[in-house]
């Protein structure tokens, strides 16, 4: 009878741990998926330190860079630089940026596209929203090449 439970046991923990390894290999994210989604964290991470150079450095550095926002689509990466510049010029503007990455998907060997939620913390308010991001393999390095943020 006590051979018969260990037996079951075994059995259940081979179950187990099958069904845990098809889970993290179901969802596990692949390795292109991985790098974009360390694109937008050295992004966020370098909005909080209110760097906006190091921000930029994750889009393409293109005069074909498109951004659009509530101005409608704006081209460069000038341009999109100038503008964050005009409408964050300091720490206190800038607040705390946080990302809710909603879907990560790898189009092919050289294009991806992201969509995601985006939240400011500042001291007076908490504005928020949605992008959505294309993404191209530039000198092999994920770049955003068009962003759409509302």
């Amino acid at each position: 009878m006590i051979k018969l439970a260990e037996r079951n046991m075994k059995k259940l923990l081979v179950i187990i741990a099958l069904s845990l390894n098809l889970y993290s290999i179901a969802y596990s994210q692949s390795k292109e998926q991985k790098a974009i989604a360390a694109v937008l964290e050295n992004q966020r991470s370098a909005w909080n330190q209110g760097d906006l150079l190091g921000y930029m450095q994750g889009y393409w550095h293109s005069d074909s860079l498109v951004f659009i926002g509530k101005r409608g689509p704006q081209y460069g990466w000038q341009k999109t630089y100038d503008n964050y510049v005009k409408s964050y010029p300091d720490k206190l503007a800038m607040g705390e940026l946080h990302f809710t990455i909603l879907k990560i998907e790898v189009i092919d060997k050289k294009n991806a596209f992201v969509l995601g939620k985006w939240l400011l913390k500042r001291e007076k308010d908490e504005p928020q929203g949605y992008f959505t991001l294309r993404l191209r393999k530039i000198n092999k390095e994920w770049k955003v090449v068009y962003d759409h943020s509302s």
